[in-house]
């Protein structure tokens, strides 16, 4: 029996810009993302550079608006002094973040020579793990400053004469994480103290920098606690708080899976509060922003539990869990591609990511920033020779291109719920139980000036097909543009390179609009788009 529901978009809910900064990616040398994925002089696409064209031309296809790089919890331990000039003078090094060794053939110049290739935005994360602030400032002045100095002219000297266009500089990775090199988990306070003074300098070189505060990753512990203490030090300095989140449900779990979006926006309330209330305490009316700049969701298996809902182990024994068993670091190796092609769950992931999306337009007018992690890796996905679109793709491409720049309206969502379970996979992985989520998630975007709107739809019913009445009536003489939809029969299907279209978005030709109303079938487990305008077309 196919079950209804109600979802209203008028245009006085408005809640603020959609940034396109809100579709980036993220960009970290683990495994072969980097070598022997963007980087393999021996592929047949190979530029002058080794950079995959096949890689670029489908980076620029989708449009990537921004990514950040280099890292992730490597640049914690990366020197980049060691990655500049001639190769036969770069420094190899462990990454004992991965235990791996990193060669250092793609170095800071590489990296940003790939992002102008690409057409994309380069957000940089700067090592405050093992680097300090004179380190912090030489890395600015390299790449901002015109010239005349030291660090300019070198990067002259390295043939790179104008300054790259970096214009946000993330201040760190995780550091509130016990597991990050040279983590500043014990000392909130001296880390915001560090980040204040990192990010004073970094406006002195280049008064048009944007800053942000390695903030949340680690919500087990002693989160709220470490960014209130840590943000206090540094508020009048930062423009954005980094926020980062791994959803992992148990195996099998589909609902605790897709209540993804939930999670975010009940951290995201705590997180905000934090910042309001810093705000008030200093009494200056500069509003914090949120970069969501690390997310995912995934599947995970039960493990060890400590006795009590904030137990913890002992950092070293956290450590050696991830320390391979025989005393071996893996080389960076473009010809050695270690990734492995997935298939099953494809729409599961596609519906997971593009979750988390609505949850960021939902509140744009605080979360300006976000970096899908495996953005690269998964949506436009790769392997050693070949190039293909997942299922995560088409949201993810949808969304950059129908949502960024316009403005967010919250729909009011009225329909069938479901129930989650509490989990605890383990210290880290735990998630306590909902009830009365809504089976359809909605977001809507208004392009005032195109007069336009695009809303975006998931039924996250396992069970059912849903059928959804959209009252648009508040847009007076708006007309039906398409119904776009993306399901499968079968989760155990995707798309490979040999097989690129088992799941992939088509129209809807059965949605019809009457009185200003839309009347759509979506599908369980779907991804649907209806698009508006007052031309029709």
């Amino acid at each position: 029996m196919t079950k209804t529901a109600k979802v209203t978009v008028h245009p006085d809910y408005k809640v603020g810009k959609v940034e396109k900064r809100l579709f980036g990616a993220f960009l970290e040398p683990i495994g072969n993302w980097v070598y022997g994925g963007i980087y393999n002089p021996k592929h047949p696409s190979a530029d002058e550079m080794g950079f995959r064209q096949d890689i670029l031309e489908a980076v620029k296809e989708f449009g990537m608006p921004a990514i950040r790089l280099p890292g992730g919890n490597w640049v914690s331990g990366w020197e980049w002094k060691n990655s500049i000039g001639p190769l036969e003078n770069r420094k190899v090094q462990l990454d004992l973040a991965w235990f791996q060794i990193e060669p250092n053939i793609i170095g800071l110049d590489e990296y940003l020579e790939w992002t102008k290739r690409a057409n994309t935005e380069p957000m940089f994360t700067i090592n405050l793990g093992t680097e300090d602030l004179k380190s912090a400032a030489h890395l600015v002045e390299y790449c901002r400053h015109e010239g005349g100095t030291y660090w300019s002219e070198l990067r002259k000297k390295y043939g790179h004469s104008e300054p790259y266009p970096i214009k946000i500089w993330y201040l760190g990775n995780e550091m509130d994480g016990h597991w990050q090199i040279g983590s500043w988990e014990k000392n909130p306070v001296g880390f915001g103290i560090l980040t204040h003074e990192v990010s004073k300098v970094i406006k002195w070189i280049d008064n048009k920098a944007e800053t942000v505060l390695s903030g949340v990753s680690d919500y087990s512990k002693h989160f709220p606690e470490w960014l209130m203490k840590a943000l206090e030090q540094c508020y009048e300095s930062v423009d954005y708080v980094s926020v980062h989140y791994y959803h992992t449900a148990p195996e099998g779990d589909i609902a605790n899976y897709l209540n993804v979006s939930s999670v975010i926006e009940e951290n995201m309330r705590t997180i905000i509060a934090i910042c309001d209330y810093i705000q008030a305490k200093i009494g200056i009316p500069k509003k914090m922003y949120i970069s969501f700049d690390e997310y995912g969701v995934m599947f995970g298996k039960q493990g060890e539990l400590t006795y009590g809902r904030r137990g913890w182990k002992d950092a070293s024994k956290v450590f050696m869990q991830f320390r391979p068993r025989e005393n071996v670091f893996i080389r960076h190796e473009p010809d050695n591609f270690r990734r492995i092609r997935r298939v099953s769950y494809q729409m599961l992931e596609a519906l997971g990511v593009a979750s988390i999306l609505l949850a960021f337009i939902r509140n744009a007018d605080r979360i300006k920033i976000a970096c899908m992690t495996g953005g690269l890796g998964d949506a436009i996905a790769f392997d050693g020779e070949h190039v293909w679109k997942n299922a995560a793709y088409y949201p993810y491409y949808q969304m950059n291109k129908l949502a960024a720049e316009g403005v967010s309206i919250i729909p009011v969502v009225n329909g069938p719920t479901f129930n989650t379970q509490q989990y605890a996979l383990n210290d880290f992985n735990q998630c306590h139980s909902f009830e009365g989520v809504q089976a359809i998630e909605a977001a809507a975007v208004y392009h005032e000036e195109k007069e336009e709107v695009d809303v975006f739809i998931i039924n996250r019913s396992i069970e059912d097909d849903i059928e959804v009445t959209l009252d648009v009536r508040g847009f007076e003489d708006y007309k039906l543009v398409e119904h776009v939809e993306m399901y499968t029969d079968d989760l155990t299907k995707g798309n490979s390179f040999e097989h690129p279209e088992v799941i992939v978005p088509v129209v809807n030709t059965k949605t019809k609009m009457e009185d200003g109303k839309v009347i759509a079938l979506t599908r369980k487990l779907s991804w649907n788009v209806i698009r508006l305008s007052k031309s029709g077309s």
